[in-house]
């Protein structure tokens, strides 16, 4: 009714001028929306659809470099070269991809679905390392295949790579996947990582492994990256590994190991002066190049069932009898108790007789002193030695010296080595007076329940040579931090053993005379122009051959190099075990005449000679 009272009082208001506006308005409105809608199926369609695809936001993980590892002179020895890794996401994977990827991989299908069977209970849509280290053709035929390959997915992924000759098998070790056991452990860690298993690469997993970067991209109906998220802003960048600086020399560790070819046993070589290590070498060994990349299915599996143990790293795991090396302590032991001096002597007839048993000695040595006893290695001073120090004082000294104990060497499972505890003897005696005088003796000789690995043996000799000071072993001098750009120097512990320095005067010099009087047991070891300090000992072995031991510093007044030799079923130390120290020390003092074989040294800054103060030595108690 208004309306209509509108237009009879106003005729005006329904023009046809009016409705002419009207239509023109809606005609440019219409000419507007059907202008947009065109250029946007027509000129924008393909982008809009590449768009409307991409279905959802995915976080792809960066994986970091690990970090590199160098040796005393700057020379690299580990680094990593870029490798290509097949990924497989359950949820995406489908039948046509599977028959696709096995004609490209060269696979039967069934040995795919055998390959994803360990990761059943992975999720579906988190992807699966499954095959590392592609070669570059099916790399490309991966790629160009790439949208018939939903689930499938190439990434980079990094090798080791190893710059020296030799193998250095048990102190750098190896990486590989992660297990199931060390997912639960370490949440860090996931499906298809990879962690250090064994030697330095495990001890130093931490900060030589870096930390995961996250790229954030949008992906489409087939689970394929579209492109990046909002340009990156969002991603998180991956950070590399800090790199490592050993205290090892690579050449010499090379010597070392050629010198132990074709035996069992192991080589100690370190620095008495600070604790680090030259050289650690460990024989039957393997080579940990054939754990970078693609690592073959069996080859685990042929190295633990291998008789000869090459995965046994004997340097700092196998404990055996020190036999003769162990007269040094007891003199020590018995010097500073006051039981002996320099001119107490023992009239050494070829023999004691203990109860029914004789206890044997090398020869008749007529009256000896300490000296001479470690000279020409006389069972029988031992033998009554040990008997007047009695168990607990050798107990006493035995452990101040780290016997029994861990050396605290910064390489995984290292062994404490064996040595009777006070609760032991009791419990299999009753009480010190009962148990039998062949006990002590036998330990006065390095035989009986004491056994010691080669690292123990390195650092006793190196105590010596330093009449009483212990430095912790080791083989990382410093860190490069990566962050900061600056080098971190890790500090390590020393001990003083209380020790007076004029007994390790005299055991010094009879060390001496094994070597180069002429009527020693390592006459053999005699260099010329260097005073080598040594011991031989052989270990009774009631299971076949004895075995051989060798230890020694050198020179005797300034000290540069502590060495143990020890070779596994071999006979007389002085035959088998120190000639090789003889050897390496060749090499080390002229390096000149021995040409080990090394690639190139590069120029190289020791950053350590400029922050040298910034080193603090930590002394701990004695127990």
């Amino acid at each position: 009714m208004a309306f209509e009272t509108l237009i009879d009082t106003n005729p005006d208001f329904a023009s046809k001028q009016r409705r002419n506006i009207f239509r023109t308005i809606i005609v440019l409105l219409a000419i507007v929306f059907i202008g947009r809608l065109g250029y946007m199926q027509i000129i924008q369609g393909s982008a809009y659809k590449l768009e409307s695809e991409s279905q959802a936001i995915k976080q792809v993980v960066v994986e970091p470099f690990r970090g590199d590892i160098y040796d005393r002179n700057g020379d690299i020895i580990v680094n990593n070269e870029p490798s290509f890794t097949l990924s497989i996401t359950k949820n995406d994977f489908t039948k046509e991809s599977l028959i696709l990827l096995s004609s490209i991989l060269e696979m039967d299908s069934s040995e795919i679905n055998e390959a994803l069977l360990p990761y059943k209970n992975v999720s579906k849509f988190t992807p699966i390392k499954l095959f590392r280290d592609l070669d570059f053709q099916k790399t490309a035929l991966i790629e160009e295949y790439n949208d018939l390959l939903p689930g499938v997915e190439i990434v980079v992924d990094f090798k080791r790579l190893y710059n020296f000759y030799g193998n250095m098998a048990h102190l750098l070790g190896y990486s590989r996947e992660v297990s199931e056991v060390q997912l639960k452990q370490y949440p860090y860690y996931k499906s298809g990582d990879v962690i250090g298993q064994t030697g330095l690469e495990k001890e130093y997993e931490e900060i030589l492994r870096g930390n995961k970067g996250i790229k954030f991209v949008t992906i489409n109906k087939l689970g394929k990256k579209v492109a990046s998220f909002d340009n990156g802003r969002n991603d998180i960048p991956s950070r590399n590994g800090f790199d490592m600086f050993l205290t090892i020399d690579k050449k010499l560790q090379a010597h070392a190991e050629t010198l132990l070819k074709g035996k069992r046993g192991a080589l100690v070589a370190l620095n008495p002066n600070n604790g680090e290590i030259l050289a650690i070498a460990s024989k039957p060994d393997y080579n940990p190049r054939d754990f970078a990349g693609k690592i073959p299915s069996d080859l685990f599996h042929k190295l633990i069932n291998d008789p000869a143990y090459p995965m046994y790293n004997r340097s700092i795991m196998s404990a055996y009898p020190p036999g003769s090396t162990w007269k040094m302590l007891v003199a020590l032991a018995a010097l500073q108790e006051g039981i002996i001096d320099i001119n107490s002597t023992v009239n050494c007839r070829g023999s004691i007789q203990l109860g029914f048993k004789n206890f044997k000695c090398h020869g008749a040595h007529g009256t000896i002193s300490v000296r001479n006893a470690i000279k020409v290695s006389c069972n029988v001073f031992f033998y009554e030695t040990a008997m007047k120090l009695g168990f607990e004082k050798m107990l006493k000294w035995a452990r101040i010296f780290g016997f029994g104990d861990k050396t605290f060497v910064d390489i995984p499972s290292e062994s404490k080595g064996k040595f009777p505890s006070e609760e032991w003897l009791i419990n299999n005696f009753g009480s010190f007076d009962e148990i039998p005088a062949g006990y002590l003796a036998n330990y006065g000789i390095g035989q009986g329940e004491i056994a010691a690995t080669p690292i123990q043996m390195a650092l006793y000799a190196s105590a010596i040579a330093t009449k009483g000071t212990i430095y912790q072993p080791h083989v990382v001098r410093y860190i490069h931090n990566n962050i900061t750009n600056k080098i971190e120097p890790i500090s390590y512990d020393k001990k003083e053993i209380p020790i007076d320095k004029k007994y390790f005067d005299i055991v010094q010099k009879g060390m001496w005379d094994v070597v180069n009087s002429g009527a020693g047991t390592a006459s053999s070891v005699y260099i010329q122009g260097i005073e080598v300090c040594g011991k031989t000992g052989t270990a009774q072995n009631p299971h076949g051959r004895d075995h051989s031991w060798f230890i020694c510093f050198a020179p005797m007044k300034n000290p540069q190099i502590a060495i143990c030799v020890f070779v596994e079923n071999a006979g007389f130390g002085g035959v088998v075990a120190a000639p090789i120290a003889r050897n390496f020390l060749m090499a080390y003092f002229y390096p000149d005449s021995y040409k080990i074989i090394s690639p190139p040294s590069s120029t190289f800054t020791d950053p350590l000679d400029s922050i040298s103060n910034q080193i603090t030595d930590k002394i701990f108690p004695v127990h």
